[in-house]
């Protein structure tokens, strides 16, 4: 149990003040009375402050005798006693009610009690009633802004532009010191002796990040200094024991090229560039088109097709610029991509980046957010990619191929063009049957993702984000099933011009020849070569007549003209089979 309160204790306190104190007997060894009732006058010893005591215990019951004959003057030293100790008391509890004031402590104040509220009468019936709630005014004010309706997706907002950010170390960067080691033993095989920072530049990481590693390759005695280097930096050999490193990992891959990146950052790269964020308008078609001859309607056919991201026919006669069309359909898109150059799969380089089919567009100095020194430079800026395959179209260009002598896989032709168009031009003529390349594709047209299959025999997958484009002078349900048409949500006829457009084209062909355009001309070729013969028009005869009439000129050092001499000569020539 707890000692008593302060409060009780003060109640104990004030019960002894009012309470006499018995005589003292004197103390042995004092000196007694003299007889005669002469006191002689001792002095007194100064009294010692008494040390802090336990709480008092109540004193015993005394006669009310003893408090009638001396209680006077020992109560009123009591109290005074009592109220400085009450004081310190209130001191150390903090609690004021204990002091006493000039008419003794304040009452204390009564706080009023509310009286309960009445409660409501029972409602009548067997159920009880709930009061009804009031209705809140939902329509909208005279200020009010237009929101979406309730049960309409908002569509998610687009991704950030993709900006590949330098690494801070190996880590992020998603490599290990062991694979940028061999690396570096390999590039300096191969060039014998490099400064620190042509080796970073070499493998396209930072500075900072390879200069450490080349300190502990040389406290492992993998390289040594071979002459000093400007700006704090080194010339490098390799030992003995880094040559023979080398040695070992060229049997494994021969790659020492630009450091590679983890296939999670290419998905996600491909995920913020793809083309279904993209939506091109009216005007961006026209923007891509403006060196073409395409009338309105024909337009308004194909930007569906170009905003959906999936796949479409092109088919018609021959000639007509299917595949023109094709080629201009990704600089509808944005321009610019960033793809890395190569891919590191469990230890394994997948080379990306391909100048053939790839065109570089580098950064220039200054370039403020974009400024060389924070971009990641084992990623490379190109323009979106657009691969055109004909009849040479093989299995193999559509799967991983390893070459056996250096060790680097190549990606196959649907991974380097995502996030642009692939063409298949004149499809229904590849060496391979069609059957296999739909049976190839059925599923990644889907999907929108592809399984690759490495030749250790781990499968892979990868985005399959690519304008897939079929352009053919075949009709489409000659050439595949009703399941595959299907996945191909877009078939476009590319018809031949009217008689109108025929001669736009041989306008805006003249122009660009330099070479005057004479519409009697133009009148006497349709008569004379197209109605009575009965011969189509094509789109790209104009170009390909007039072609003829200045590679005639320029042999015959003649000024290039229509006439209906020159275009006489160039249908002979052209249409001699045809």
């Amino acid at each position: 149990m707890s000692g008593p309160s302060a409060t009780e204790l003060a109640a104990r306190l004030k019960q002894l003040g009012l309470q006499s104190k018995k005589p003292q007997d004197p103390q042995p060894g004092a000196p007694a009375a003299p007889a005669g009732g002469v006191a002689t006058a001792v002095p007194p010893k100064p009294a010692a402050r008494p040390p802090a005591a336990p709480p008092p215990k109540a004193p015993p019951a005394q006669s009310p005798g003893a408090v009638a004959n001396g209680g006077g003057s020992a109560g009123d030293g009591g109290d005074k006693r009592l109220d400085k100790l009450l004081r310190r008391i209130s001191d150390l509890t903090g609690d004021p009610s204990l002091v006493k004031g000039p008419e003794g402590p304040p009452p204390p104040v009564a706080t009023p009690v509310k009286p309960p509220e009445p409660r409501p009468p029972r409602p009548e019936g067997p159920f009880p009633t709930t009061p009804p709630t009031p209705k809140r005014d939902l329509s909208p004010g005279p200020d009010a802004k237009p929101t979406l309706s309730a049960g309409i997706a908002i569509p998610p907002a687009p991704p950030e532009p993709f900006v590949p950010a330098e690494p801070v170390s190996f880590q992020e960067a998603g490599l290990t010191e062991g694979q940028v080691e061999s690396l570096l033993l390999k590039y300096l095989l191969s060039v014998g002796t490099a400064t620190g920072r042509d080796t970073s530049n070499h493998v396209k990481l930072p500075f900072k990040l390879v200069d450490d590693l080349l300190a502990v390759m040389k406290n492992d005695q993998l390289v040594v200094y071979y002459a000093d280097a400007p700006m704090n930096d080194y010339v490098y050999q390799l030992t003995d024991m880094g040559r023979e490193r080398a040695r070992r990992h060229l049997e494994h891959s021969t790659y020492f090229g630009a450091a590679p990146v983890t296939l999670s950052d290419y998905i996600k790269s491909v995920k913020c560039q793809s083309l279904t964020n993209q939506h091109p308008a009216e005007s961006d078609l026209e923007r891509a088109f403006n060196d073409l001859l395409i009338n309105q309607k024909m337009l308004r056919r194909i930007g569906p097709a170009i905003n959906s991201g999936r796949g479409l026919f092109l088919y018609g006669s021959a000639g007509n610029g299917k595949t023109s069309i094709a080629e201009r359909i990704t600089s509808a898109f944005g321009s610019l991509i960033w793809i890395p150059r190569s891919i590191s799969i469990d230890g394994e380089i997948m080379r990306v980046f391909d100048p053939s089919n790839h065109e570089e567009v580098p950064l220039e100095g200054g370039d403020g957010l974009l400024e060389s020194n924070h971009i990641d430079k084992r990623w490379i800026r190109i323009r979106r990619p657009t691969i055109v395959s004909g009849g040479e179209l093989t299995m193999d260009n559509l799967e991983v191929t390893l070459n056996r002598a250096t060790g680097v896989y190549e990606a196959p032709l649907q991974l380097k063009s995502n996030c642009g168009t692939l063409v298949i031009d004149d499809f229904g003529r590849q060496k391979m049957s069609i059957d296999q390349l739909l049976n190839r594709w059925i599923l990644p047209l889907e999907k929108r993702y592809d399984f690759l299959n490495l030749s250790s025999g781990k499968k892979i997958q990868v985005p399959f984000d690519q304008l897939i484009i079929f352009s053919t002078n075949l009709e489409p349900r000659d050439l595949v099933d009703e399941a595959f048409l299907r996945r191909i949500p877009y078939k476009i006829c590319i018809e031949d011009p009217s008689e109108e457009e025929f001669r736009d084209l041989f306008r805006m062909m003249a122009g660009r020849f330099g070479i005057e355009y004479r519409d009697d001309v133009v009148d006497y070729v349709i008569e004379n070569h197209y109605r009575r013969v009965n011969r189509p028009f094509r789109c790209c005869q104009p170009r390909d007549l007039l072609l003829q009439i200045r590679n005639y000129c320029h042999f015959m050092n003649l000024v290039p003209e229509m006439t209906r001499e020159n275009f006489d000569m160039a249908v002979e020539n052209y249409f001699a089979i045809m």
